[in-house]
């Protein structure tokens, strides 16, 4: 009785071990999307912002005064 015990004990450790590393495997890739979604999120909004900045740059240069000396 006590192999038979054993056997079960072994098996169900095994099984327990490989669910584990599936579940951990699951999430580690969950985790790895998220990220890179969160990172380009984060680059379109930078790049929406230089544009933007750029742009205002560009109408502070052409509406800048004229310096005119007399």
């Amino acid at each position: 009785m006590g192999y038979v015990l054993r056997v079960r004990m072994a098996s169900f450790f095994a099984g327990a071990a490989t669910a584990s590393l599936i579940g951990l495997s699951v999430l580690y890739n969950d985790y790895k999307v998220a990220h890179q979604s969160i990172s380009h999120q984060a680059k379109a909004f930078h790049d929406s912002l230089d544009t933007r900045i750029s742009t205002l740059e560009s109408l502070g240069q052409s509406e800048a005064p004229q310096t005119t000396t007399d």
